[in-house]
């Protein structure tokens, strides 16, 4: 009878030790993920999932990087298809890199982040602004100037 009792205890144990080792080891970014200044995955350093922001501009569509032409910028890594591109957006990374962080501009117009998908993008008097889906890109077109302005307000304050 004793030794189920401390069976339970000791397994109680265990269970909060692996708790707390767990929260050690990921909990600053489950608990600031909406604090980073780019948006990226989940135990990813990636902005903009992969794609290279400077190719929205160049070929008209979004077009996943690759690992050999990379950059760091705002904490994030960020990848490109060619050294030329690469080059341009370290030149010049505030002309390519998408609005508030890569998050959602819908999102931030409401006053609040959510993921930006690379797939649901427009660029707009030059900048890059990415949406979270189809559904939500509606609701941000049918109004993208007063959106821009309410999300232009809320930026940077929603990551606080």
């Amino acid at each position: 009878m004793q030794y189920a009792a401390f069976s339970r205890a000791l397994a109680r144990i265990v269970g909060v030790v692996a708790i707390a080792g767990l929260v050690a080891l990921f909990g600053p970014r489950i608990t600031h993920a909406g604090q980073d200044p780019v948006y990226t995955e989940f135990l990813s350093d990636t902005a903009v999932d992969g794609y290279d922001p400077v190719a929205y501009f160049t070929d008209g569509k979004p077009v996943e990087g690759s690992d050999k032409y990379e950059t760091e910028y705002n904490g994030a890594t960020w990848r490109f298809t060619s050294a030329e591109h690469r080059d341009a957006f370290i030149a010049e990374p505030a002309k390519y890199a998408p609005q508030y962080g890569g998050y959602c501009a819908w999102a931030v117009s409401q006053g609040y982040t959510a993921k930006g998908d690379p797939q649901h993008w427009r660029i707009v008097d030059g900048k890059l602004y990415l949406n979270y889906n189809a559904d939500v890109q509606k609701k941000w077109t049918a109004d993208i100037p007063g959106h821009i302005t309410a999300a232009d307000g809320n930026w940077p304050k929603v990551l606080e």
